[in-house]
Protein backbone atom coordinates (compact mmCIF):
# COMPACT_ATOMS: atom_id res chain seq x y z
CA UNK A 1 0.00 0.00 0.00
CA UNK A 2 1.13 3.16 -1.04
CA UNK A 3 2.86 5.84 1.76
CA UNK A 4 0.29 8.51 2.55
CA UNK A 5 1.41 11.99 2.33
CA UNK A 6 2.90 13.29 5.42
CA UNK A 7 1.37 16.81 4.34
CA UNK A 8 -2.34 16.85 5.52
CA UNK A 9 -4.30 19.72 3.45
CA UNK A 10 -5.39 20.85 6.72
CA UNK A 11 -1.52 21.29 7.43
CA UNK A 12 -0.77 22.85 3.58
CA UNK A 13 -3.58 25.52 4.15
CA UNK A 14 -2.39 26.43 7.14
CA UNK A 15 1.35 27.15 6.25
CA UNK A 16 -0.61 28.99 3.18
CA UNK A 17 -1.96 31.78 5.82
CA UNK A 18 1.55 32.00 7.55
CA UNK A 19 3.02 32.43 4.42
CA UNK A 20 0.68 35.00 3.57
CA UNK A 21 0.97 36.68 6.97
CA UNK A 22 4.64 37.32 6.43
CA UNK A 23 3.93 38.46 2.85
CA UNK A 24 2.15 41.53 5.14
CA UNK A 25 4.73 41.55 7.25
CA UNK A 26 7.83 42.80 4.93
CA UNK A 27 4.91 44.81 3.45
CA UNK A 28 4.87 46.82 6.58
CA UNK A 29 8.77 46.46 6.87
CA UNK A 30 8.53 44.61 9.56
CA UNK A 31 12.27 42.86 10.12
CA UNK A 32 12.40 39.13 9.76
CA UNK A 33 13.77 38.67 13.50
CA UNK A 34 10.82 39.15 14.43
CA UNK A 35 8.68 37.27 12.61
CA UNK A 36 8.49 34.07 14.88
CA UNK A 37 7.42 36.87 17.81
CA UNK A 38 4.60 37.96 15.62
CA UNK A 39 3.32 34.52 14.96
CA UNK A 40 3.90 33.45 18.42
CA UNK A 41 0.91 36.51 19.32
CA UNK A 42 -1.42 34.85 16.85
CA UNK A 43 -0.70 31.65 17.79
CA UNK A 44 -1.59 33.19 21.59
CA UNK A 45 -4.58 34.51 19.75
CA UNK A 46 -5.74 31.35 18.26
CA UNK A 47 -5.41 29.34 21.37
CA UNK A 48 -7.42 32.08 23.26
CA UNK A 49 -10.43 30.82 21.29
CA UNK A 50 -9.58 27.74 19.82
CA UNK A 51 -13.51 26.93 18.04
CA UNK A 52 -13.66 30.50 16.29
CA UNK A 53 -11.61 30.87 13.23
CA UNK A 54 -10.21 34.00 13.49
CA UNK A 55 -11.67 35.45 10.48
CA UNK A 56 -14.85 34.81 12.05
CA UNK A 57 -13.90 36.82 15.41
CA UNK A 58 -15.22 39.81 16.64
CA UNK A 59 -13.78 43.22 17.98
CA UNK A 60 -15.32 42.30 21.37
CA UNK A 61 -13.40 39.11 21.66
CA UNK A 62 -9.89 40.80 20.16
CA UNK A 63 -10.83 43.60 23.24
CA UNK A 64 -11.65 40.63 25.84
CA UNK A 65 -8.07 38.79 24.61
CA UNK A 66 -6.12 42.02 24.87
CA UNK A 67 -7.76 43.19 27.97
CA UNK A 68 -6.67 40.07 29.36
CA UNK A 69 -3.05 40.13 28.68
CA UNK A 70 -2.66 43.54 29.79
CA UNK A 71 -3.20 42.53 33.20
CA UNK A 72 0.09 40.34 33.15
CA UNK A 73 2.50 42.62 33.94
CA UNK A 74 5.30 40.38 33.80
CA UNK A 75 4.62 41.15 29.84
CA UNK A 76 7.36 43.69 28.42
CA UNK A 77 6.04 46.82 26.92
CA UNK A 78 7.57 46.32 23.85
CA UNK A 79 5.76 42.76 23.81
CA UNK A 80 2.48 43.84 24.66
CA UNK A 81 3.00 47.06 21.88
CA UNK A 82 4.38 44.08 19.43
CA UNK A 83 1.03 42.10 20.55
CA UNK A 84 -1.40 44.38 19.39
CA UNK A 85 0.86 45.55 15.95
CA UNK A 86 0.29 41.91 15.05
CA UNK A 87 -3.60 41.11 15.34
CA UNK A 88 -3.85 44.83 13.63
CA UNK A 89 -1.85 44.16 10.90
CA UNK A 90 -3.84 40.36 10.89
CA UNK A 91 -6.98 42.04 10.47
CA UNK A 92 -6.45 45.10 8.72
CA UNK A 93 -4.39 44.15 6.13
CA UNK A 94 -4.29 40.15 5.64
CA UNK A 95 -7.85 39.05 6.51
CA UNK A 96 -8.73 42.96 5.74
CA UNK A 97 -12.23 42.34 7.57
CA UNK A 98 -13.98 46.10 7.81
CA UNK A 99 -14.27 46.19 11.73
CA UNK A 100 -10.87 46.04 11.85
CA UNK A 101 -10.26 49.54 10.29
CA UNK A 102 -12.59 51.14 12.57
CA UNK A 103 -11.32 49.39 15.48
CA UNK A 104 -9.33 51.45 18.43
CA UNK A 105 -5.64 50.03 17.87
CA UNK A 106 -3.36 53.29 19.03
CA UNK A 107 -6.00 53.09 22.27
CA UNK A 108 -4.26 49.53 22.95
CA UNK A 109 -1.10 50.41 22.12
CA UNK A 110 -1.14 53.58 24.23
CA UNK A 111 -1.30 51.53 27.58
CA UNK A 112 2.39 49.97 26.27
CA UNK A 113 4.07 52.99 27.45
CA UNK A 114 6.15 52.57 30.15
CA UNK A 115 5.59 55.23 33.72
CA UNK A 116 8.76 57.61 33.88
CA UNK A 117 10.72 57.09 37.21
CA UNK A 118 8.94 60.96 37.89
CA UNK A 119 6.10 60.15 36.71
CA UNK A 120 3.09 61.93 37.95
CA UNK A 121 1.56 59.35 39.54
CA UNK A 122 4.89 57.91 41.57
CA UNK A 123 4.81 57.90 45.16
CA UNK A 124 6.00 61.46 46.52
CA UNK A 125 7.59 59.87 49.71
CA UNK A 126 10.96 60.83 51.05
CA UNK A 127 12.11 56.94 50.55
CA UNK A 128 10.73 57.35 46.80
CA UNK A 129 12.97 60.44 46.61
CA UNK A 130 16.33 58.39 48.13
CA UNK A 131 15.80 56.00 45.88
CA UNK A 132 15.40 58.33 42.81
CA UNK A 133 18.80 59.67 43.59
CA UNK A 134 20.40 56.55 43.72
CA UNK A 135 19.54 56.29 39.90
CA UNK A 136 20.53 59.46 38.68
CA UNK A 137 19.41 59.62 34.76
CA UNK A 138 21.06 63.40 34.25
CA UNK A 139 23.61 65.91 34.37
CA UNK A 140 22.20 67.59 37.61
CA UNK A 141 21.81 64.60 39.70
CA UNK A 142 24.76 62.13 38.60
CA UNK A 143 27.25 65.61 39.53
CA UNK A 144 25.37 67.49 42.37
CA UNK A 145 23.09 64.08 44.28
CA UNK A 146 22.69 66.09 46.88
CA UNK A 147 21.67 69.14 45.59
CA UNK A 148 18.94 67.09 43.56
CA UNK A 149 17.84 65.31 46.23
CA UNK A 150 17.05 68.67 47.65
CA UNK A 151 15.06 70.06 43.95
CA UNK A 152 13.04 66.79 44.67
CA UNK A 153 12.09 67.66 48.27
CA UNK A 154 11.50 71.08 46.92
CA UNK A 155 9.28 70.21 44.18
CA UNK A 156 7.05 66.78 44.69
CA UNK A 157 6.52 67.55 49.16
CA UNK A 158 4.38 70.60 47.80
CA UNK A 159 2.99 68.40 44.71
CA UNK A 160 4.06 70.99 41.80
CA UNK A 161 2.72 69.13 38.31
CA UNK A 162 4.64 66.28 36.44
CA UNK A 163 4.97 68.91 33.33
CA UNK A 164 6.08 71.55 35.93
CA UNK A 165 8.96 69.15 37.41
CA UNK A 166 10.22 67.99 33.88
CA UNK A 167 10.29 71.15 32.36
CA UNK A 168 12.29 73.08 35.50
CA UNK A 169 14.18 69.58 35.99
CA UNK A 170 15.59 70.69 32.30
CA UNK A 171 16.10 73.75 32.33
CA UNK A 172 17.79 73.63 35.74
CA UNK A 173 20.15 70.56 33.70
CA UNK A 174 21.10 72.97 31.04
CA UNK A 175 21.72 76.29 33.24
CA UNK A 176 24.24 74.31 35.37
CA UNK A 177 25.52 72.48 32.61
CA UNK A 178 26.72 76.07 30.86
CA UNK A 179 28.46 76.71 33.91
CA UNK A 180 29.73 73.62 34.39
CA UNK A 181 32.89 74.48 35.53
CA UNK A 182 31.50 75.91 38.96
CA UNK A 183 29.35 74.12 41.48
CA UNK A 184 25.80 75.32 42.26
CA UNK A 185 27.16 77.60 45.25
CA UNK A 186 29.24 79.61 43.53
CA UNK A 187 26.24 80.63 41.17
CA UNK A 188 25.19 84.02 41.29
CA UNK A 189 23.55 86.37 39.20
CA UNK A 190 25.71 87.38 36.57
CA UNK A 191 25.57 83.66 35.69
CA UNK A 192 21.80 83.89 35.25
CA UNK A 193 22.15 86.75 33.49
CA UNK A 194 24.78 84.82 31.22
CA UNK A 195 22.91 81.77 30.21
CA UNK A 196 19.89 83.82 29.88
CA UNK A 197 21.65 86.24 26.97
CA UNK A 198 22.83 82.47 25.74
CA UNK A 199 19.48 81.33 25.10
CA UNK A 200 18.37 84.47 23.10
CA UNK A 201 21.25 85.18 21.28
CA UNK A 202 22.90 81.68 20.58
CA UNK A 203 19.78 79.03 21.12
CA UNK A 204 17.39 82.01 19.65
CA UNK A 205 14.78 80.89 21.76
CA UNK A 206 11.26 82.58 21.93
CA UNK A 207 10.90 85.06 25.04
CA UNK A 208 8.79 82.74 26.05
CA UNK A 209 11.10 79.65 26.71
CA UNK A 210 13.59 82.20 28.10
CA UNK A 211 10.59 83.29 30.92
CA UNK A 212 10.26 79.75 31.34
CA UNK A 213 14.15 79.07 31.78
CA UNK A 214 14.07 82.09 34.19
CA UNK A 215 11.22 80.52 35.94
CA UNK A 216 12.68 77.44 36.76
CA UNK A 217 16.13 78.89 37.66
CA UNK A 218 14.39 81.23 39.86
CA UNK A 219 12.71 77.88 41.78
CA UNK A 220 16.17 76.82 41.84
CA UNK A 221 18.44 79.44 43.69
CA UNK A 222 15.20 80.50 46.01
CA UNK A 223 13.44 76.74 46.83
CA UNK A 224 16.84 74.43 46.49
CA UNK A 225 20.06 75.98 47.29
CA UNK A 226 18.20 78.66 49.10
CA UNK A 227 19.87 81.24 47.87
CA UNK A 228 17.04 83.90 46.28
CA UNK A 229 18.56 85.86 43.62
CA UNK A 230 18.36 89.73 43.46
CA UNK A 231 18.66 91.67 40.57
CA UNK A 232 19.75 90.39 37.51
CA UNK A 233 20.30 93.26 35.63
CA UNK A 234 19.93 93.94 32.07
CA UNK A 235 20.25 91.08 30.19
CA UNK A 236 18.97 90.37 25.74
CA UNK A 237 15.36 89.50 25.91
CA UNK A 238 14.18 88.31 22.65
CA UNK A 239 11.13 89.91 20.96
CA UNK A 240 7.90 88.39 21.66
CA UNK A 241 6.16 87.94 18.31
CA UNK A 242 1.93 88.12 18.85
CA UNK A 243 1.07 84.80 17.22
CA UNK A 244 -2.84 84.10 15.74
CA UNK A 245 -4.37 81.35 17.50
CA UNK A 246 -5.63 78.09 14.64
CA UNK A 247 -9.00 78.58 14.80
CA UNK A 248 -11.38 75.72 13.20
CA UNK A 249 -14.64 76.52 11.35
CA UNK A 250 -17.88 74.70 12.60
CA UNK A 251 -17.90 72.91 9.58
CA UNK A 252 -14.24 72.12 9.81
CA UNK A 253 -14.99 70.49 13.10
CA UNK A 254 -17.80 68.70 11.81
CA UNK A 255 -15.24 67.31 9.44
CA UNK A 256 -13.21 66.70 12.17
CA UNK A 257 -15.71 64.55 14.42
CA UNK A 258 -16.89 62.77 11.32
CA UNK A 259 -13.43 60.91 11.26
CA UNK A 260 -13.90 60.06 14.33
CA UNK A 261 -15.44 57.57 16.41
CA UNK A 262 -15.88 55.18 19.96
CA UNK A 263 -13.96 56.52 22.91
CA UNK A 264 -11.35 58.62 20.78
CA UNK A 265 -14.74 60.15 19.77
CA UNK A 266 -15.25 60.64 22.85
CA UNK A 267 -12.90 62.12 24.44
CA UNK A 268 -12.15 64.82 20.80
CA UNK A 269 -15.90 66.32 21.26
CA UNK A 270 -15.53 66.83 25.47
CA UNK A 271 -12.11 68.59 24.53
CA UNK A 272 -13.94 70.98 21.93
CA UNK A 273 -17.19 71.03 24.10
CA UNK A 274 -15.82 72.10 27.06
CA UNK A 275 -12.37 73.54 26.11
CA UNK A 276 -10.21 71.43 28.35
CA UNK A 277 -6.81 70.88 27.67
CA UNK A 278 -5.68 66.91 27.07
CA UNK A 279 -3.90 66.82 30.23
CA UNK A 280 -6.94 68.44 31.88
CA UNK A 281 -9.62 65.72 29.60
CA UNK A 282 -7.47 62.64 30.06
CA UNK A 283 -6.86 63.17 34.17
CA UNK A 284 -10.76 63.52 35.12
CA UNK A 285 -12.04 60.99 37.51
CA UNK A 286 -15.92 59.86 37.46
CA UNK A 287 -16.37 61.93 40.59
CA UNK A 288 -15.68 65.21 38.85
CA UNK A 289 -18.69 64.74 36.31
CA UNK A 290 -21.85 66.30 37.84
CA UNK A 291 -24.60 65.18 35.80
CA UNK A 292 -27.75 67.06 38.20
CA UNK A 293 -26.08 70.38 37.26
CA UNK A 294 -24.72 69.43 33.92
CA UNK A 295 -21.55 70.70 35.00
CA UNK A 296 -17.84 69.00 34.70
CA UNK A 297 -15.11 69.96 37.92
CA UNK A 298 -11.41 70.63 36.15
CA UNK A 299 -9.35 70.11 38.77
CA UNK A 300 -5.73 70.90 39.42
CA UNK A 301 -5.64 73.20 36.14
CA UNK A 302 -2.64 75.56 34.80
CA UNK A 303 -1.79 77.41 37.92
CA UNK A 304 -3.33 74.59 40.08
CA UNK A 305 -6.39 75.87 39.91
CA UNK A 306 -9.96 74.37 39.96
CA UNK A 307 -12.47 75.69 37.63
CA UNK A 308 -15.69 74.30 36.23
CA UNK A 309 -17.07 73.85 32.81
CA UNK A 310 -20.70 73.09 30.93
CA UNK A 311 -21.01 69.56 30.30
CA UNK A 312 -22.32 69.17 26.52
CA UNK A 313 -26.30 67.58 26.43
CA UNK A 314 -25.36 65.95 23.26
CA UNK A 315 -22.34 63.51 25.58
CA UNK A 316 -24.21 62.80 28.63
CA UNK A 317 -25.82 59.85 27.75
CA UNK A 318 -22.03 58.47 26.38
CA UNK A 319 -19.93 59.52 29.49
CA UNK A 320 -22.79 57.82 31.47
CA UNK A 321 -21.71 54.88 29.27
CA UNK A 322 -17.88 55.44 29.90
CA UNK A 323 -18.54 55.15 33.44
CA UNK A 324 -20.28 51.76 33.55
CA UNK A 325 -17.51 50.85 31.15
CA UNK A 326 -14.82 52.08 33.41
CA UNK A 327 -17.19 50.09 36.81
CA UNK A 328 -16.87 47.01 34.91
CA UNK A 329 -13.15 47.07 34.47
CA UNK A 330 -12.69 47.86 38.18
CA UNK A 331 -14.49 45.79 39.45
CA UNK A 332 -12.13 43.22 37.60
CA UNK A 333 -9.33 44.89 38.40
CA UNK A 334 -10.61 44.69 42.30
CA UNK A 335 -10.92 41.15 42.00
CA UNK A 336 -7.13 40.78 40.42
CA UNK A 337 -5.92 42.89 43.47
CA UNK A 338 -4.79 45.91 41.03
CA UNK A 339 -7.64 48.13 41.72
CA UNK A 340 -6.13 50.93 43.07
CA UNK A 341 -5.62 54.32 41.40
CA UNK A 342 -2.94 56.95 41.91
CA UNK A 343 -4.18 59.56 44.77
CA UNK A 344 -2.42 62.83 45.19
CA UNK A 345 -1.08 62.65 48.93
CA UNK A 346 -2.81 65.31 50.71
CA UNK A 347 -6.06 63.05 50.07
CA UNK A 348 -4.61 59.47 50.34
CA UNK A 349 -3.46 60.27 53.80
CA UNK A 350 -7.01 61.66 54.11
CA UNK A 351 -8.63 58.98 52.80
CA UNK A 352 -6.51 55.90 52.73
CA UNK A 353 -9.33 54.10 51.63
CA UNK A 354 -10.33 55.90 48.40
CA UNK A 355 -7.78 54.53 45.86
CA UNK A 356 -10.46 51.44 45.61
CA UNK A 357 -13.19 53.65 45.34
CA UNK A 358 -14.98 53.52 41.85
CA UNK A 359 -15.58 58.05 42.50
CA UNK A 360 -12.10 58.03 42.48
CA UNK A 361 -11.09 55.81 38.92
CA UNK A 362 -10.20 57.80 36.01
CA UNK A 363 -12.73 57.85 33.36
CA UNK A 364 -10.45 57.34 30.46
CA UNK A 365 -8.43 54.47 31.75
CA UNK A 366 -5.28 53.01 30.55
CA UNK A 367 -5.53 50.17 28.40
CA UNK A 368 -3.07 47.90 31.01
CA UNK A 369 -2.28 47.96 34.07
CA UNK A 370 1.47 49.87 34.99
CA UNK A 371 4.04 49.28 37.77
CA UNK A 372 5.01 52.37 39.62
CA UNK A 373 8.62 52.64 38.88
CA UNK A 374 9.55 53.00 42.34
CA UNK A 375 7.06 52.13 44.81
CA UNK A 376 6.51 48.68 42.36
CA UNK A 377 2.45 49.26 42.85
CA UNK A 378 0.43 47.93 40.13
CA UNK A 379 -2.18 50.04 38.93
CA UNK A 380 -4.46 51.39 35.88
CA UNK A 381 -3.40 55.27 34.87
CA UNK A 382 -4.94 57.52 32.68
CA UNK A 383 -4.73 57.06 28.76
CA UNK A 384 -1.40 59.12 27.45
CA UNK A 385 -2.09 62.23 26.48
CA UNK A 386 0.57 61.62 23.47
CA UNK A 387 -2.84 59.08 21.98
CA UNK A 388 -5.23 62.04 21.55
CA UNK A 389 -2.67 64.23 20.18
CA UNK A 390 -1.79 61.59 17.39
CA UNK A 391 -5.90 61.17 17.12
CA UNK A 392 -6.44 64.28 16.21
CA UNK A 393 -3.87 65.10 13.77
CA UNK A 394 -4.60 61.86 11.82
CA UNK A 395 -8.54 63.42 12.06
CA UNK A 396 -7.57 66.41 10.61
CA UNK A 397 -5.29 65.35 8.29
CA UNK A 398 -8.78 62.48 6.76
CA UNK A 399 -10.94 65.39 7.09
CA UNK A 400 -8.97 67.26 4.56
CA UNK A 401 -8.45 70.11 7.24
CA UNK A 402 -5.13 72.31 5.71
CA UNK A 403 -5.05 74.21 8.78
CA UNK A 404 -2.27 73.22 11.46
CA UNK A 405 -4.40 71.38 13.78
CA UNK A 406 -3.79 69.83 17.25
CA UNK A 407 -5.58 69.03 20.16
CA UNK A 408 -5.05 72.64 21.66
CA UNK A 409 -6.55 73.96 18.31
CA UNK A 410 -9.82 72.67 19.91
CA UNK A 411 -9.73 74.79 23.08
CA UNK A 412 -9.37 78.11 20.11
CA UNK A 413 -12.16 76.72 18.37
CA UNK A 414 -14.09 76.21 21.44
CA UNK A 415 -13.06 79.53 23.16
CA UNK A 416 -14.07 81.80 19.47
CA UNK A 417 -16.93 80.14 19.09
CA UNK A 418 -18.58 80.93 22.30
CA UNK A 419 -17.81 85.06 22.05
CA UNK A 420 -19.42 84.39 18.05
CA UNK A 421 -21.98 82.80 20.15
CA UNK A 422 -22.48 86.34 22.03
CA UNK A 423 -20.59 84.73 25.28
CA UNK A 424 -19.29 87.85 27.76
CA UNK A 425 -15.52 87.64 27.49
CA UNK A 426 -15.33 87.16 31.51
CA UNK A 427 -17.10 84.37 30.71
CA UNK A 428 -14.86 82.70 28.34
CA UNK A 429 -11.87 84.01 30.56
CA UNK A 430 -13.80 81.66 33.46
CA UNK A 431 -14.61 78.40 31.51
CA UNK A 432 -10.95 78.52 29.72
CA UNK A 433 -8.86 79.25 33.31
CA UNK A 434 -7.35 82.41 32.33
CA UNK A 435 -5.88 84.31 35.00
CA UNK A 436 -6.19 87.70 32.95
CA UNK A 437 -8.58 88.70 30.83
CA UNK A 438 -5.27 89.97 28.07
CA UNK A 439 -4.68 86.36 27.42
CA UNK A 440 -8.50 85.58 26.16
CA UNK A 441 -8.43 88.65 24.10
CA UNK A 442 -6.86 86.90 21.65
CA UNK A 443 -9.70 85.54 20.51
CA UNK A 444 -11.56 88.31 19.45
CA UNK A 445 -9.83 88.65 16.26
CA UNK A 446 -12.09 86.46 14.39
CA UNK A 447 -15.28 88.65 15.33
CA UNK A 448 -14.92 90.79 12.80
CA UNK A 449 -15.44 90.56 8.87
CA UNK A 450 -11.96 89.51 7.78
CA UNK A 451 -8.61 91.28 9.17
CA UNK A 452 -10.43 93.32 12.44
CA UNK A 453 -13.59 93.56 10.64
CA UNK A 454 -12.56 95.68 7.48
CA UNK A 455 -13.99 95.00 3.91
CA UNK A 456 -11.42 94.90 1.41
CA UNK A 457 -10.71 97.77 -1.00
CA UNK A 458 -10.75 94.79 -4.29
CA UNK A 459 -13.92 94.11 -2.68
CA UNK A 460 -15.55 97.80 -2.42
CA UNK A 461 -14.09 98.31 -6.26
CA UNK A 462 -15.80 95.43 -7.57
CA UNK A 463 -18.65 96.56 -6.03
CA UNK A 464 -18.54 99.78 -7.71
CA UNK A 465 -17.72 98.14 -11.38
Amino acid sequence: MAMESKTSPVNAHIEQFWVGYFETLKLFRIPDGAHPWYRKHIEAFIHYLPEIRLALRNPEQVEQWLTQTGRNIKLADWQFRQQVDALRLLYCHHLKLLWATEFDWPYWSSGAMRLEANHVTTARTYEMIDKAVECPGNYFAKSFPDVYRQFLVAIRMPEYSFNTEKSYLGWINRFLLFHQDHPPCQLSEPSVAAFLEHLALKRKVAGATQSQALNAIVFFFAKVIEKPLGQIGAYKRPNRPRRIPTVLSPHEISSLFANLSGLRGLMVKLMYGTGMRVIECVSLRILDLDFHYKQIVVRSGKGNKDRVVPMPDTLANHLQEQILSVKKQHDIDMESGFGSVFMPTALARKYPNAENELRWQYLFPSSRLAQDPRSGIVRRHHIHQSVIQKVVKKAASEAGVIKRVTSHTLRHSFATHLLESGADIRTVQDLLGHADVSTTMIYTHVLGRGGQGVKSPLDILSAKS
